[in-house]
Formats: structure tokens, sequence, C-alpha cells
């Protein structure tokens, strides 16, 4: 269950995919969504699920914590995750990359004092992350549908191998947490400060989504176009981002777009506008 938990925070929730529009011209919203029915049912479980517990986990977090603390707290769970993309940097035959890797998890882990501190960064080796869905992505396996799955978000017919294929082979912490067993379940700790960890950073990006008029549409798209940024280390050819924004199709307006969010603003802002109204005052009685 922690693993699930994980996964729910990194692909599910605003945050993850907000960055990755900053940047980005307005594309076009995807109709390659069969499942679209189910998955924005999903998305509403998930959704109410972060609501009801792990988004209140997170704030309190943040209350008991500095930002010195969570950054290096979250410095730690970055390394410790490298293995990930150093066994996927190998299996995409990337030796270079993969030795970068190994490099920057040794200097973190030693020098960094185990890995709470980031001197790798400071001596000019970059963070490089990968997973088992770019790996397979980079040897030609189609991307498939996008799905919604419970408990761990947004993904694709694809990219949801890299869950078992990573969690189980290249994991440490899901290594420890299933091979070590204490009486009250401390094993699965790690993964739960993890899944905290990720929800807490994104807390302030979540104006981003709130501000998206159709949430589950924001978040499909953003998770597409950060999957292709990935897979194309940044730099996706031009045909590729030509159709990502929908350039490539005649019919499509980014004008109209932009005006139907205008429109949706507009008619949220109204409402809270009468909220703020004051009470109109009773008649005097004679």
């Amino acid at each position: 269950m922690p693993s699930a938990l994980r996964s729910l925070v990194m692909r599910s929730l605003p945050l993850v995919a907000i960055a990755l529009l900053a940047g980005c011209t307005i594309a076009k919203p995807r109709t390659d969504d069969p499942y679209e029915k189910m998955n924005r049912k999903v998305y509403a479980f998930n959704d109410s699920l972060d609501k009801a517990v792990i988004r209140p986990v997170a704030v309190g977090y943040r209350k008991v914590t500095n930002p010195t603390i969570r950054r290096c707290v979250s410095d730690f769970f970055t390394n410790i995750h490298m293995p990930i993309s150093v066994a996927n940097d190998l299996l995409q035959a990337r030796p270079k990359e993969a030795l970068q890797g190994s490099g920057r998890f040794i200097v973190n882990l030693t020098l960094g004092i185990g890995g709470f501190f980031d001197p790798a960064s400071q001596l000019g080796i970059p963070l490089k992350e990968t997973d088992f869905g770019i790996t397979l992505a980079r040897w030609g396996v189609p991307d498939g549908p996008y799905l919604v799955v419970p408990l761990f978000g947004p993904t694709t017919g694809r990219d949801f191998w890299r869950v078992p294929v990573d969690g189980y082979f290249f994991d440490p912490i899901s290594y420890f947490s299933r091979n070590n067993h204490y009486e009250y379940g401390q094993q699965y700790l790690p993964e739960l400060m993890y899944l905290v960890t990720i929800r807490s950073s994104a807390i302030d990006a979540e104006s981003f989504l709130n501000s998206a008029y159709d949430p589950y549409a924001f978040i499909r798209d953003a998770y597409r176009q950060q999957r292709i940024y990935q897979i194309y280390d940044g730099n996706p050819p031009e045909d590729v981002i030509e159709q990502m924004q929908g350039l490539k199709d005649k019919s499509f307006d980014p004008d109209q777009l932009l005006e139907e969010q205008q429109k949706w603003e507009n008619t949220e802002k109204k409402p809270q506008a009468n909220d703020n109204q004051p009470a109109p005052a009773e008649p005097k009685k004679n």
C-alpha cells in the first residue's frame, strides 16, 4: 500500500505536471483518451483520497518543519532513488549517463552525509532521472492509451510497467520494505515519509490546478507533455512538439481555447465577488 500511495502523489496530483507547462505554448486538448469516462471517475476517487488523507498530513509536515529540513529530506530521497535511473540508463544502452548517475549517487552518499546534502550538483554532476517507461519508449514500444489507475494516478499502457519493474527491481526503499519486517510495520516508514515529502513540496503549486477549468484534462495533457520531454531529454523534435501542440491540425484555434478558459475564470470570480459583498441592510422600522 505505501508504494501505491507514493505513486499516487508522484503522478496523479496537480503538482507533478505543473513545471512542465511553464514555457510551453498552449496545447490542444488531447482526444486520444478512449477510457475518459472511467478515467474521470478514478481521478475523482484519487483526488478525494488526497484531500481526505494525504494533503492534511503534508500540511502538518510543513507546519512542524522548516525549508532547510524539508530540502535535506528531499535531497535524501532523490539520491536514494538514483539506482532506478542508473539501471534504466544501462537498459537504454547509455553507459555514460549510467556512470554519471553512479558518480552522483556515491558523491552524495559520502560527501553528502547519506544524501541529505547535494555536493554533486556543486561539483557539476547534474541530476538526470529516467525510468522503465522511458526505457520502453526509447526501444520503440508504443505509448498505449491514457489511463488513470486507482492509487497510482495518471499513466499509459506503456508507462504503467515502470511501477512493477522499477518498484520491485531497482528501488532501494521498496527493497528495504520487502525484506524487513517489524512488529509495528516500521519498514514502511521510509515510503510513507517519501510520500509526505513529495506531497508537501507540491502544495505551493496547487494554484495552477485551481486555475484550470478542467483539472482532469489539465493533468492528462500535462502528464503526456511531461513524458515527451523526458523521453527526448528535454529536446523533443520539432514535429513532435507541433503535433503535441496541435499546430498540425488546421481546426485547432488556440485563441478559442484561451477564450474558453477566460470565460470559466470570469464565471468563477462572479460568485466569489457576490459572496464577499455585505448583506443588504434591513429597512428601518418606524
